[in-house]
């Protein structure tokens, strides 16, 4: 298979399998072969499953011509960021103490896309824990940007982003809490999705316990094409019966969504980290595609942002506070997005910065990184990153689509709109 073919969507990939123009066999090896030879450079993947990766493919070919289906992503391969379980592949989150843990099944969302035919072929490398916005740990060592190797891909899921960035992936699994979906595919230059908060079981991912106490983090799906993010979340979604906090909310298809009309707020600064030049034409750049596209566009911005830095210090800090301040922290962050969802009375959609600029120097962090994106998490709101513009230096930069709760359909079809709107103008 060649090059260009490996930068396939996942959801064309899935096509050409089932019509038997191409096996998974042949776009496994592939992208293993794809792997030996970049993936030294990024240490993007810290485990490959080569030999279970291929015998897949061939049992995935195999019922293909005994006229069996398996599902959506019936041999096609995908990875996983190392904080998610891995049934016999060792998942050390980047931690010393589980450098050799093995779980003895996989998470939920990895037990799902195999169920939809999926192929994992390997493990990505992410900060200690699963946490932080630079991904680098003691067991694996630092992950670099495929689009400059002096520059990190962020965190936490940097190294999913990296190596879906570089092509040795067409599609995988993050998980996001502040902004660890949304900064790396900005940095790296993919696409990302947030799911609402309550919309994908955190079941058997580290340090993810979900229910009320993980209000925020999410897992989600990074690809190099919105079509894909769709596609897994219609596959990761719903009630596992384990938890808590996952909410039985139907799904709707971005196809329903008319853009014509819709109403769109966008900002570049208001009260939070400041951006680059570079970061506000991106943004200019997407409201345009979008206004040419039908959309009513206005420049307004959530006043209830400015509040968001202080909750969340509050919130990570809430284990040493006493009964009463705890109290306060949930009084204030319920009015924080009942405020929010005010402003959402007047708009559909939010387009917005990811972070003040593209990707920084390997081992360094911006100042104010995830101010952009940690209020959304607060909200529990669904975010979409896209490509929507390049950096001066020739680095990728993304754009935020933020809808209101339970509309990552109206999110997506956004960013499908902008991402065909790039291409035309010959951006992507």
């Amino acid at each position: 298979m060649s090059d260009s073919l490996l930068q396939h969507s996942a959801s064309a990939l899935a096509v050409l399998i089932q019509k038997r123009e191409l096996t998974s066999t042949g776009i496994v090896s592939s992208y293993l072969a794809h792997i030996e030879s970049h993936n030294p450079a990024l240490n993007a993947l810290v485990q490959v499953c080569g030999d279970a990766a291929l015998q897949a493919a061939w049992e995935a070919d195999r019922a293909i011509t005994l006229g069996e289906w398996r599902g959506p992503l019936n041999g096609v391969p995908f990875t996983v960021k190392d904080v998610i379980d891995t049934q016999g592949v060792i998942s050390a989150a980047g931690l010393v103490e589980r450098a050799a843990y093995v779980p003895a099944q996989d998470a939920v969302v990895v037990a799902r896309m195999k169920a939809a035919g999926a192929i994992l072929l390997g493990k990505s490398n992410c900060p200690p824990g699963g946490g932080g916005g630079t991904t680098d740990n003691p067991v694996y060592g630092p992950t670099r940007n495929p689009h400059a190797l002096s520059h990190g891909p962020g965190g936490s899921s940097g190294g999913e982003a990296a190596a879906i960035a570089a092509g040795l992936s067409p599609l995988g699994l993050g998980s996001d809490s502040g902004g660890s979906l949304r900064v790396p595919a900005h940095f790296c230059g993919i696409c990302t999705l947030k799911p609402t908060s309550g919309r994908v079981p955190n079941t058997g991912v580290f340090d993810h316990p979900g229910g009320f106490s993980d209000y925020r983090s999410q897992i989600g799906p990074m690809a190099r094409y919105v079509e894909d993010l769709e596609l897994v979340l219609h596959v990761i979604a719903g009630q596992d019966g384990i938890d808590a906090g996952v909410v039985p909310m139907p799904l709707m298809r971005a196809g329903s969504v008319t853009l014509r009309g819709l109403r769109v707020a966008w900002y570049t600064k208001g009260g939070i980290a400041a951006v680059d030049s570079d970061t506000v034409v991106a943004v200019q750049q997407a409201v345009d595609i979008l206004q040419s596209a039908g959309a009513d566009v206005q420049s307004a911005f959530p006043s209830a942002l400015t509040c968001a830095s202080d909750i969340t210090e509050r919130y990570w800090s809430m284990a040493g506070a006493t009964g009463a301040e705890v109290v306060q922290l949930f009084a204030d962050w319920d009015q924080y997005r009942s405020a929010m969802l005010g402003f959402m009375q007047r708009h559909d959609l939010i387009v917005c910065p990811v972070d003040g600029g593209p990707a920084p120097r390997l081992g360094k962090e911006r100042p104010g990184l995830f101010s952009h994106t940690l209020p959304y998490s607060l909200a529990g709101w669904p975010c979409v990153v896209v490509r929507a513009g390049t950096s001066t230096e020739g680095l990728p930069i993304g754009v935020q689509i933020v809808a209101r709760p339970w509309h990552e359909h109206v999110a997506l079809a956004a960013a499908a709109a902008l991402e065909q709107g790039m291409r035309i103008r010959g951006c992507l």
